[in-house]
């Protein structure tokens, strides 16, 4: 076999492998790194480094294993665009956390987020009681959306203010 096409084949299989073990791993994780997780992530690429290249570390070998990430990461970019089933396996789905003002216990549990880091995330959005969301929703990048009856109604004024633009003449 052609080493080069080796490289190609071997980058492919732990681009592959990596990308599930992130989505098993979880959402969360992704837009919350510690710093276990960063040296974490920095490791991992350590150690699948030669299971991509093998024994050819050359430039060339090192160029071609970076482009067939390229493009491999391009063509699944490319199918989760096109096919709403491979989107949702590999991003997952939005997870409603908290429903007005009720916690949904069992979507916290299921993915592994406290109390305190969704109180958290509740005054990031200048949010003090969890009683006062309406819907606070676990995306699909690992952030929480927090909408409240102020958001609401903070919307619903700028719709009504924007109706009574004067409309153009041009």
């Amino acid at each position: 076999m052609n080493p080069y096409f080796e490289v190609i084949l071997r980058t492919c299989a732990v681009y592959i492998f990596i990308v599930l073990a992130i989505r098993l791993f979880g959402k969360k994780e992704l837009s919350q790194l510690s710093v276990t997780d960063l040296v974490f992530i920095m490791l991992i690429s350590n150690s699948v480094q030669n299971a991509m290249v093998g024994s050819n570390v050359s430039l060339l070998g090192g160029i071609i294993a970076a482009g067939a990430l390229f493009i491999l990461n391009s063509l699944l970019k490319l199918l989760s665009y096109r096919s709403k089933a491979i989107s949702k396996f590999l991003q997952g789905e939005p997870v409603m956390l908290i429903h007005d003002g009720n916690i949904i216990d069992e979507n916290l549990w299921k993915e592994k987020i406290t109390i305190r880091e969704l109180e958290a995330a509740a005054r990031e959005h200048g949010v003090a009681d969890l009683k006062q969301v309406n819907l606070a929703v676990l995306e699909t990048d690992g952030s929480i959306s927090i909408l409240t009856d102020n958001y609401k109604q903070r919307t619903n004024r700028k719709r009504k203010s924007s109706k009574t633009l004067p409309k153009s003449t041009s």
